[in-house]
């Protein structure tokens, strides 16, 4: 199957009757542990992945950006000095890219763009993320800008004119993703620790078929009641808040507040400990680590849904002990992320092939990965 670069290059050549200039390409993401705890200053342990959005690329003598859409067959037109002016659909999204430079200072001359990509819409593995930092690749012409600042300037697009109050994950390891390797993130500081995955270790991501768009779900509240447990205890956030102050508080908060605010504070410490079990293969710790997450994600933050509860039970029987299973992603819908070994993938394939079956929904995406580098920018060659 031809991949979004090729894609992207064939999509090119086909609007503007020329080859591109340079090629920019950003991964999606899985995350293995740690959700929801990004913006709150916390630890988070995604991977890149093997699917991602290309962004092949010209400059040209106007002040304007062409851009055309290969998933879409769909072209936009914007000039890229005026204030940001959102449109339909994908279009907002390079708009909002182009319009964090323009905040920033950073003129962008004319363009000639066109986009291929295939990370799932809607399955939680940052589909838009590997749009805004490819773009970013793509705007940086001169290649000034570091990964880190790349992935902020993608964050901020989505922060500031798309309307996702996201944290700094999906950008980051778009950007900073290292081939064989899952990356510990400290969401403050930004510093990333690569942990190599073993060999006999295998990550397996199944969409539920279960789409879902952050925007328009309950995300934003959720960010919004973690702030608001911060704001009680007088911290800057519920990063520097411990199990046992938060206990002694209980009393004093929303029930609801609290639960999203225990989900985070525990979810921390499992991520913390995940590096660890993952780099000695400790499979029934990975496995108890990652049922406590989803059952955290279940019932004190409130973002599965019962069929993909039912998924993530389903895949970690399937491991038979060797590994687990817990939804990724923002929640709502989107994927089930299993760890195990290599020798087991066919039987967890089987598994969730029986679940599809079982709940009569066609499988859109079972897909064993190996952790991918993230962000490549590189001149076209034909």
């Amino acid at each position: 199957m031809t991949g979004p670069r090729e894609r992207a290059v064939a999509a090119y050549r086909a609007a503007y009757g020329e080859a591109p200039a340079r090629l920019s390409y950003a991964p999606g993401r899985v995350n293995l542990i740690g959700e929801h705890t990004d913006y709150n200053d916390g630890f988070v342990f995604p991977c890149a992945i093997d699917r991602g959005t290309a962004v092949a690329f010209g400059q040209t003598s106007d002040a304007m950006i062409e851009v055309f859409s290969a998933d879409y067959g769909e072209t936009d037109r914007f000039d890229p000095t005026a204030a940001f002016d959102p449109a339909p659909g994908w279009r907002t999204h390079v708009r909002a890219v182009a319009a964090v430079f323009r905040a920033r200072a950073m003129p962008i001359g004319g363009m000639r763009i066109a986009i291929a990509g295939n990370v799932p819409q809607g399955a939680g593995l940052s589909s838009s993320a590997s749009l805004g930092v490819a773009l970013g690749g793509a705007f940086d012409t001169a290649g000034a800008l570091s990964q880190t600042e790349l992935a902020l300037i993608a964050q901020a697009s989505e922060n500031d004119f798309v309307g996702c109050a996201c944290g700094i994950m999906d950008q980051l390891i778009s950007a900073r993703g290292e081939a064989g390797a899952a990356l510990l993130i400290d969401c403050r500081s930004l510093d990333t620790t690569p942990v190599p995955l073993p060999n006999e270790m295998a990550v397996l991501i199944v969409h539920s078929g279960i789409t879902r768009g952050l925007v328009d779900s309950a995300y934003n509240e959720r960010r919004a009641a973690c702030e608001a447990v911060a704001a009680h205890f007088g911290i800057g956030a519920l990063r520097n808040l411990d199990a046992a102050t938060l206990a002694a508080g209980q009393a004093e908060l929303d029930p609801v507040a609290f639960r999203r605010a225990r989900h985070v504070v525990t979810e921390n410490a499992r991520t913390l400990a995940m590096p660890v079990a993952l780099a000695a293969c400790d499979w029934t710790r990975i496995g108890a680590l990652m049922a406590e997450s989803h059952a955290s994600m279940r019932d004190d933050f409130e973002i599965t849904l019962p069929e993909i509860d039912r998924l993530a039970a389903t895949l970690s029987v399937a491991t038979g002990g060797v590994g687990g299973a817990r939804m990724t992603g923002g929640g709502f819908g989107g994927c089930v992320v299993a760890l195990t070994r290599q020798d087991r993938v066919a039987t967890l394939k089987e598994a969730a092939l029986n679940h599809f079956a079982a709940v009569g929904r066609a499988p859109s995406l079972i897909h064993a990965c190996r952790p991918s580098a993230g962000l490549e920018r590189f001149p076209y060659q034909n």
